[in-house]
């Protein structure tokens, strides 16, 4: 049960957060250029990194399951949210592939992103 719903609670809260970050975004006419990508990567590597080190695991082994199903949510709620006005099309973007990528590769790094205790 815990499983599921670090899932599917870190699933949605990295896409609802994504989402609406680029919702705001284009409301405001901020999408020209490399400033929002780049605030949409920082915003993306902060947002994955506390979704990994909250499941508090030592290894990416254990974390890539937790990482996938993040990934595969964002898949699917691209579906129910941005193809009806998009288009399919969307996932012909190599941008947004790259996004669900990171939603998979960054939590692998969190463990590294604790301080250790010195021996």
């Amino acid at each position: 049960m815990r499983l599921g719903a670090r899932i599917i609670g870190w699933g949605i809260t990295i896409y609802a957060t994504m989402y609406l970050m680029w919702t705001g975004f284009i409301l405001y006419g901020f999408v020209d250029g490399m400033l929002p990508r780049l605030t949409g990567l920082l915003a993306l590597i902060i947002l994955t990194t506390i979704a990994g080190r909250s499941l508090r695991f030592k290894s990416s082994r254990d974390i890539l399951p937790y990482s996938i199903g993040w990934a595969v949510i964002a898949v699917l709620l691209d579906a129910i949210f941005s193809v009806p006005y998009s288009g399919w099309a969307l996932y012909a973007d190599w941008n947004v592939w790259v996004g669900y990528g990171l939603i998979v590769l960054i939590p692998l790094l969190s463990p590294y992103t604790r301080s250790q205790p010195y021996s």
